[in-house]
């Protein structure tokens, strides 16, 4: 009874972590404006967290590096399961214009399993609510798969 409570608590007030791979900061300020009141993406419950250990959703930005992978890897393996992560921005998703730098290691997706994609060169704050949606209905479809794996046992 209380793992219910708690599990559909988690879906209709999720938190989330912001983590910038090294990116220009143009989906960094799309993404925090998403907190403002005039898009208030907190409507749908959502709080930004800073701890990974209470976080459901991880949007990340940026390319990733050779020298941040292992810290993007160590924050994802801190989350609590069932987790979901959004990539936001053309270098979150391949790389974006650094694709060819000598130290990028490429999309979000080369490190860690991504389960949303906001495209964009910022992407903009409707898309990024709009991911956030997306990530919480593939959060609910792993809680549901994780309920019925234990059931099923």
């Amino acid at each position: 009874m209380l793992d219910s409570f708690i599990k559909k608590s988690r879906i209709k007030s999720p938190w989330l972590l912001h983590f910038d791979c090294g990116s220009c900061n143009g989906c960094d300020i799309e993404t925090l404006a998403c907190l403002t009141p005039l898009y208030d993406v907190e409507r749908f419950g959502i709080i930004n967290v800073g701890n990974p250990k209470h976080a459901d959703i991880l949007l990340v930005t940026g390319c990733v590096n050779h020298r941040n992978k292992h810290v993007l890897k160590t924050i994802y393996d801190q989350m609590p399961e069932p987790k979901v992560v959004v990539a936001i921005g053309a270098c979150g998703l391949t790389g974006g214009v650094f694709r060819d730098a000598y130290n990028v290691v490429g999309g979000v997706d080369k490190v860690i399993p991504v389960d949303v994609y906001v495209p964009g060169c910022p992407g903009k704050p409707e898309a990024i609510i709009d991911g956030v949606v997306e990530a919480l209905g593939k959060l609910s479809e792993k809680q549901n798969a994780a309920a019925a794996a234990v059931a099923a046992e």
